[in-house]
């Protein structure tokens, strides 16, 4: 099968860092599910050999599991943006985002892809807030700085999104082909607000799913406060921006 040739019409991008603990489960799961979806990895030249182990789920599951090698740690941000033009360029006509520790549950998946695919909405959100706090074995502090940023970022924006941090989330390929992505500046978990921020300019349909968000049980955490910073100091940049730019289609 050729690269152009698609097993799916849905596409899964996992950014990787020293993830050896979690990539050969969390392929599996994903590929386990009802629905066919494809896996792209990016890898960041994890030097714990989590590249290798892709590579051999790529030979487990030919044309269902690809990987993107970067000479380094360059961001999330990026590292989706890099999953988002792969995707394009191959035509997936839906395309999700999720960590690779399991935070998200695999099947929730079958959520964000039933939300875009039959229910017509362009951006699925898989929501730890919109009912709630639905978050597992986080400290205290960590939610409280996790949920009040997203309220803070909705009273900025003017989003009606309860989670605006979210990483776990499915896009219709026209929204990403809408957006400029080398625009896209955020690197950490901001680059998540700024893509919803940019969906809800151009006056997409976005949906919010609950899940419930489990902390990683296997490898180390890559949050850090400044990750959070940037999230918080640079919403009001967003903003700002936003009223000299032109969101037509």
């Amino acid at each position: 099968m050729s690269e152009n040739q698609l097993h799916s019409d849905t596409l899964v991008i996992i950014p990787m860092y020293n993830e050896r603990e979690n990539a050969s489960a969390i392929i599996d799961a994903v590929l386990a599910l009802p629905h066919s979806f494809d896996v792209l990895v990016i890898d960041d030249n994890s030097p714990d050999g989590t590249a290798a182990i892709v590579k051999a789920k790529m030979t487990e599951y030919p044309g269902r599991v690809h990987i993107v090698e970067r000479a380094g740690k360059l961001g999330l941000g990026t590292a989706y943006i890099a999953g988002f033009k792969w995707a394009l360029e191959r035509g997936y006509d839906y395309i999700c985002e999720m960590d690779a520790d399991f935070s998200h549950n695999p099947a929730d998946l079958m959520k964000l892809y039933d939300a875009t695919a039959r229910e017509g909405a362009d951006v699925a959100i898989g929501s730890r807030y919109v009912s709630g706090v639905n978050v597992v074995n986080w400290p205290i502090g960590r939610v409280l700085m996790s949920y009040f940023a997203s309220k803070y970022v909705r009273i900025i924006t003017g989003m009606k999104i309860h989670d605006t941090t979210a990483g776990f989330v499915c896009y219709r390929r026209r929204v990403l082909e809408a957006m400029d992505l080398d625009a896209i500046k955020f690197k950490g978990y901001a680059f998540q607000i700024e893509m919803k921020f940019t969906a809800y300019k151009f006056g997409f349909k976005i949906v919010e799913v609950p899940i419930i968000f489990v902390n990683r049980v296997l490898g180390v955490s890559k949050m850090n406060g400044g990750i959070f910073g940037e999230a918080v100091f640079g919403v009001v940049r967003l903003k700002w921006n936003s009223l000299f730019k032109n969101y037509k289609r």
